[in-house]
């Protein structure tokens, strides 16, 4: 299986899971409160913190800006999605505090003027949206920049993701599965489609997930997925669309630590007696001596 790099840190089967902590917008159009998350993410130990960058004049129509919407920014969508909405100041000052913090940063564009704005700074990576899959001008123009892809696949036939992957290339991609329910119910998951990936297209698989919980996650990794994505939130009440599908504090961390634990589990594959199983062999093993 293919492996690649993201920054300095390797991803593939072998590797330690790469634990990617979305932000997305679960900032609120705040600052602060981005570097918050920033803060939780770091201190749990996550490999990389994501956020989410749209030209909003090309993303949505002025019909659906214009649609009622009551928001804390206004009473249109319009007003919430550019509320939403960081600029040049934020992401400047998100690249120097990520940078502060030691850990990575990058985004999921949904347009082209996205990719050339958040490219100014240089992302170890870029995510393709799951919205995003069936767009090819998109996909054609991010894989000019020249970085490795994740190309989450949410709401996706196998024929749709097939040609994803034909536009793309298969150099330096790594496939998310995902469902796009927010939040999922467990069944709804299809963890099993993990390992089908991987044999199907030949690449890194990883796991985008937007259940609740913790132990579907941890399993994703167990199943082969070397990338694991989860939203984080400072608090899952807060106002926000993608708030109640997120991970608390508490809840980010324990999943990293899960999935460390679960990684240290795993061993060699070779069976054999451990030296501090030979006492206890010792003292407790059975031998028929007729």
């Amino acid at each position: 299986m293919p492996e690649l790099k993201i920054g300095n840190i390797m991803v593939g089967d072998g590797y330690p899971c790469f634990v990617v902590a979305e932000i997305g917008i679960n900032h609120n159009g705040d600052i602060n409160i981005a570097k918050q998350l920033i803060d939780v993410a770091a201190r749990a130990g996550c490999s990389a913190v994501k956020f989410q960058k749209r030209t909003i004049e090309i993303v949505y129509t002025a019909e659906e800006l214009a649609r009622p919407r009551e928001s804390p920014f206004g009473m249109s969508n319009g007003d919430l999605k550019r509320g939403l909405e960081f600029g040049m100041e934020e992401y400047t000052e998100i690249d120097h505090y990520c940078n502060e913090k030691n850990i990575p940063w990058f985004a999921s564009c949904w347009d082209e003027q996205s990719v050339d704005f958040i490219d100014q700074f240089d992302p170890p990576c870029y995510k393709i949206a799951s919205a995003s899959l069936t767009d090819d001008h998109l996909l054609t123009h991010t894989r000019t920049r020249g970085k490795p892809i994740l190309l989450s696949t949410g709401m996706s036939t196998l024929e749709q993701i097939d040609h994803a992957v034909e536009v793309l290339g298969k150099n330096h991609l790594v496939i998310l599965h995902a469902c796009s329910t927010y939040p999922a119910y467990y069944e709804e998951l299809n963890l099993k489609a993990i390992p089908m990936l991987k044999q199907h297209y030949g690449v890194p698989v990883g796991y985008s997930g937007h259940e609740t919980g913790l132990p579907s996650s941890v399993a994703a990794a167990v199943m082969g997925a070397c990338i694991v994505e989860r939203h984080i939130t400072l608090d899952r009440s807060m106002w926000g669309s993608d708030h109640a599908a997120s991970l608390e504090p508490n809840g980010i961390t324990r999943l990293l630590r899960d999935i460390r634990l679960v990684e240290t589990s795993m061993g060699d594959g070779v069976k054999k007696v451990i030296e501090r199983e030979v006492p206890i062999m010792q003292k407790l093993r059975r031998v028929d001596n007729t």
